[in-house]
């Protein structure tokens, strides 16, 4: 007579086996969400930068075409109203490609899906001007140009 062995893993096994996934999850899980944080904040960066390449790229065309300060210029057929020969933010969003995973408003794109919205986010201040002394006898002034001032919040990302 032939016995049958049936193989397989016991109760035991499998209970060992679920208890060390279980433990090495646990350890897995946070750094996945460290991750997710730190994707939105490179995407905010990223964001940062796309901005000052669009405002460098507008200001090259105003300045090779030599236009006055105010006056606005076609980029891929698109009208850039332009402030002391910089992009306005009025229409900012028309330099950038791509903002998907971005809200905008009035300057200040706001990055989807951050824990708080507000404190994750690219704001553009439009170009001034300042008067400047100059060392020069008799003394005189000139007028500057101050590139348009592009701030990253990252803290709540």
């Amino acid at each position: 007579m032939r016995k049958s062995y049936q193989g397989g893993f016991t109760l035991i096994e499998l209970v060992v086996v679920i208890v060390i996934l279980g433990i090495l999850a646990s350890f897995a899980v946070p750094k996945f969400i460290g991750v997710e944080r730190e994707a939105r904040v490179a995407a905010v960066n990223a964001m940062a930068g796309t901005l000052r390449g669009a405002a460098a790229m507008a200001h090259g065309v105003s300045m090779s075409q030599g236009l006055a300060p105010g006056a606005a210029v076609i980029v891929e057929g698109k009208t850039i109203n332009m402030t002391n020969s910089y992009p306005n933010r009025t229409t900012l969003t028309d330099l950038v490609q791509d903002t998907s995973g971005f809200a905008y408003n009035n300057g200040v794109f706001t990055r989807n899906g951050a824990t708080t919205p507000a404190s994750c986010s690219v704001s553009y201040a439009n170009a001034t001007t300042q008067t400047v002394t100059l060392n020069t006898t008799p003394a005189s002034t000139q007028v500057q140009t101050i590139a348009p001032v592009i701030t990253v919040t990252v803290t709540g990302c």
